[in-house]
């Protein structure tokens, strides 16, 4: 089985570009949910209420914008936040490969925003980088709640350049243009992976 991943930076369009894989038929692993049911019950919201003040809503919930608002612009609570969180995830990837290959599966896309961040890129077979000019990446950011240009521009900060991302990946999906234009780019390219797993990995 293939491990594919999948990342971008924000505003590229990831998220909809995973949809469109997960609609041909492919596994979906999205870091972004994983953290998000960690922050709504078990030990993750324990260990990080310990940790982080003021972040837990009334109904015993993290806080995530509360949660953002701490970490941010502090690298050393960002830190200690992931030390937390990472670990968990990883065991929740790990669940979910396991399930798939025992289900037999061409290949699978992990769908993780800070895949170079993180340096996973090491274990993937091979990866997808979802860009676009950023002028749209811009305007398509300014749109989400709660944001502004000042946390955007953070955000980017603490993301490796998309042109870096660009470089290192094996295949790259433009969503600059149509809806249509970007289901054909995951059409054929689910088709090229699809052929690819067919062969050992070592070719």
């Amino acid at each position: 089985m293939f491990i594919v991943g999948l990342t971008g930076s924000i505003g590229m369009g990831k998220t909809t570009i995973a949809q469109m894989f997960q609609k041909l038929g492919v596994p979906i692993w999205n870091a972004d949910e994983t953290v998000h049911k960690l922050y709504e019950t078990g030990p993750a919201v324990e260990q990080i209420s310990a940790v982080f003040d003021d972040v837990l809503t009334p109904d015993g919930r993290i806080n995530r914008q509360k949660l953002a608002e701490q970490v941010l612009n502090d690298s050393s609570k960002l830190k200690k936040l992931q030390s937390i969180v990472h670990p968990m995830v990883a065991v929740n990837r790990l669940q979910f490969i396991d399930k798939a290959s025992n289900n037999n599966v061409p290949y699978i896309v992990l769908d993780i925003p800070l895949l170079f961040e993180t340096n996973s890129q090491k274990t993937m077979d091979k990866v997808i980088v979802v860009s676009c000019r950023p002028e749209i990446q811009k305007q398509r950011v300014l749109t989400r709640e709660n944001m502004s240009e000042e946390k955007f521009e953070q955000i980017l900060a603490n993301q490796i350049p998309n042109e870096t991302k660009v470089k290192q990946a094996d295949f790259v999906i433009e969503t600059s243009g149509s809806l249509a234009d970007s289901e054909r780019q995951v059409f054929e390219l689910n088709q090229k992976l699809l052929e690819l797993c067919k062969k050992p990995k070592n070719d």
